[in-house]
Protein backbone atom coordinates (compact mmCIF):
# COMPACT_ATOMS: atom_id res chain seq x y z
CA UNK A 1 0.00 0.00 0.00
CA UNK A 2 1.39 3.26 -0.31
CA UNK A 3 2.29 5.70 1.58
CA UNK A 4 -0.22 8.41 3.08
CA UNK A 5 -0.14 11.75 1.22
CA UNK A 6 -1.03 15.03 3.65
CA UNK A 7 0.47 18.12 2.54
CA UNK A 8 -0.55 20.98 4.86
CA UNK A 9 -0.78 24.87 4.28
CA UNK A 10 1.07 25.97 7.90
CA UNK A 11 0.69 29.31 6.94
CA UNK A 12 -2.89 29.36 6.35
CA UNK A 13 -3.67 28.56 9.99
CA UNK A 14 -1.21 31.38 11.37
CA UNK A 15 -2.32 34.06 9.08
CA UNK A 16 -6.27 33.34 9.69
CA UNK A 17 -8.39 32.13 12.52
CA UNK A 18 -10.65 28.96 11.48
CA UNK A 19 -14.23 29.48 11.50
CA UNK A 20 -15.74 26.51 10.00
CA UNK A 21 -13.82 23.99 7.39
CA UNK A 22 -15.05 21.59 4.58
CA UNK A 23 -13.42 18.93 2.52
CA UNK A 24 -13.90 19.42 -1.33
CA UNK A 25 -13.02 17.78 -4.20
CA UNK A 26 -10.91 18.58 -6.70
CA UNK A 27 -11.02 18.54 -10.88
CA UNK A 28 -7.38 17.55 -11.75
CA UNK A 29 -5.93 16.04 -15.18
CA UNK A 30 -3.66 12.81 -15.16
CA UNK A 31 -0.38 14.49 -15.27
CA UNK A 32 -1.84 16.56 -11.85
CA UNK A 33 -2.79 13.57 -9.79
CA UNK A 34 0.71 11.82 -10.32
CA UNK A 35 2.18 15.10 -8.93
CA UNK A 36 -0.17 15.00 -5.77
CA UNK A 37 0.86 11.99 -5.20
CA UNK A 38 4.45 12.52 -4.94
CA UNK A 39 3.92 15.42 -2.98
CA UNK A 40 4.76 18.55 -4.73
CA UNK A 41 2.10 20.89 -4.37
CA UNK A 42 2.71 24.20 -2.85
CA UNK A 43 0.11 27.09 -1.19
CA UNK A 44 2.00 30.10 -1.59
CA UNK A 45 -0.74 32.43 -1.93
CA UNK A 46 -3.53 30.18 -3.25
CA UNK A 47 -7.46 31.21 -2.16
CA UNK A 48 -10.67 30.22 -3.58
CA UNK A 49 -13.39 32.24 -5.31
CA UNK A 50 -16.83 32.02 -6.62
CA UNK A 51 -17.51 32.58 -10.30
CA UNK A 52 -20.54 31.90 -11.69
CA UNK A 53 -21.67 29.73 -8.64
CA UNK A 54 -18.83 27.67 -8.89
CA UNK A 55 -15.45 27.74 -6.32
CA UNK A 56 -12.18 27.40 -7.58
CA UNK A 57 -9.02 27.56 -6.29
CA UNK A 58 -6.83 29.94 -7.61
CA UNK A 59 -2.41 29.67 -7.00
CA UNK A 60 -2.15 26.84 -5.71
CA UNK A 61 0.80 25.28 -6.92
CA UNK A 62 1.19 21.38 -8.43
CA UNK A 63 4.70 21.02 -10.37
CA UNK A 64 4.85 19.11 -13.30
CA UNK A 65 5.39 15.64 -13.50
CA UNK A 66 8.54 14.61 -15.32
CA UNK A 67 7.52 11.65 -17.79
CA UNK A 68 3.84 13.91 -18.75
CA UNK A 69 5.65 14.05 -21.76
CA UNK A 70 3.02 16.14 -24.30
CA UNK A 71 0.08 15.77 -21.72
CA UNK A 72 1.70 18.34 -19.37
CA UNK A 73 -0.24 20.94 -17.15
CA UNK A 74 -0.09 24.43 -16.59
CA UNK A 75 1.67 24.31 -12.78
CA UNK A 76 -0.76 27.18 -11.58
CA UNK A 77 -4.30 26.93 -13.14
CA UNK A 78 -7.13 27.69 -11.67
CA UNK A 79 -8.86 24.55 -10.46
CA UNK A 80 -12.76 23.96 -9.60
CA UNK A 81 -13.38 22.56 -6.13
CA UNK A 82 -16.34 19.78 -6.28
CA UNK A 83 -19.24 20.70 -3.28
CA UNK A 84 -22.27 20.38 -2.91
CA UNK A 85 -24.81 23.22 -4.04
CA UNK A 86 -25.79 23.78 -0.93
CA UNK A 87 -22.84 23.48 1.22
CA UNK A 88 -21.66 26.23 -1.85
CA UNK A 89 -24.73 28.55 -1.02
CA UNK A 90 -23.87 28.70 2.46
CA UNK A 91 -20.52 29.65 2.09
CA UNK A 92 -20.87 31.85 -0.85
CA UNK A 93 -23.50 34.15 1.81
CA UNK A 94 -20.98 34.08 4.66
CA UNK A 95 -18.52 35.41 2.46
CA UNK A 96 -20.17 38.02 0.87
CA UNK A 97 -22.00 39.12 4.41
CA UNK A 98 -18.97 39.13 6.64
CA UNK A 99 -16.26 39.77 4.46
CA UNK A 100 -14.29 36.00 5.70
CA UNK A 101 -12.21 34.16 3.03
CA UNK A 102 -11.70 30.88 1.91
CA UNK A 103 -7.97 29.55 2.19
CA UNK A 104 -6.95 26.22 1.25
CA UNK A 105 -5.96 24.45 4.07
CA UNK A 106 -4.58 20.98 3.34
CA UNK A 107 -3.92 18.64 -0.04
CA UNK A 108 -4.48 14.77 0.68
CA UNK A 109 -5.72 11.72 -0.79
CA UNK A 110 -8.40 9.65 0.81
CA UNK A 111 -8.41 5.96 1.22
CA UNK A 112 -10.65 5.25 -2.49
CA UNK A 113 -7.50 7.22 -4.14
CA UNK A 114 -9.25 10.87 -5.06
CA UNK A 115 -7.45 14.00 -4.53
CA UNK A 116 -9.49 16.11 -1.59
CA UNK A 117 -8.56 19.45 -0.82
CA UNK A 118 -9.47 20.31 3.18
CA UNK A 119 -10.84 24.32 2.81
CA UNK A 120 -11.39 26.77 5.56
CA UNK A 121 -13.49 29.81 6.50
CA UNK A 122 -11.18 31.88 7.66
CA UNK A 123 -11.02 35.49 8.91
CA UNK A 124 -7.71 37.62 8.65
CA UNK A 125 -5.83 37.97 12.15
CA UNK A 126 -4.63 41.41 13.33
CA UNK A 127 -1.20 41.67 14.60
CA UNK A 128 -1.78 40.71 17.86
CA UNK A 129 -3.37 38.01 17.54
CA UNK A 130 -0.43 36.54 15.76
CA UNK A 131 1.35 37.18 18.45
CA UNK A 132 -0.57 35.37 20.76
CA UNK A 133 -0.57 32.53 18.74
CA UNK A 134 3.06 32.79 18.77
CA UNK A 135 3.05 32.58 22.71
CA UNK A 136 0.46 29.83 22.65
CA UNK A 137 2.59 27.71 20.79
CA UNK A 138 5.87 28.32 22.59
CA UNK A 139 3.96 27.60 26.22
CA UNK A 140 2.95 24.28 24.19
CA UNK A 141 6.42 23.18 23.31
CA UNK A 142 7.72 23.92 26.72
CA UNK A 143 4.92 22.08 28.99
CA UNK A 144 5.44 18.69 26.12
CA UNK A 145 9.56 19.32 27.14
CA UNK A 146 8.92 18.75 30.88
CA UNK A 147 6.11 15.99 30.59
CA UNK A 148 8.79 14.36 28.71
CA UNK A 149 11.99 14.61 31.13
CA UNK A 150 9.12 13.56 33.84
Amino acid sequence: MPEKVYIKNKPATFEYAIEDRLTAGIVLTGSEIKSVRNGKVSFNDSYCFFDHGELWIKSLHISEYVNAGYAGHDPVRERKLLLNKRELNKWATRVKEKGLTIVPLAVFINDAGYAKVEIGLGKGKKLHDKRDSIKERDVQKEIKRHMNRY
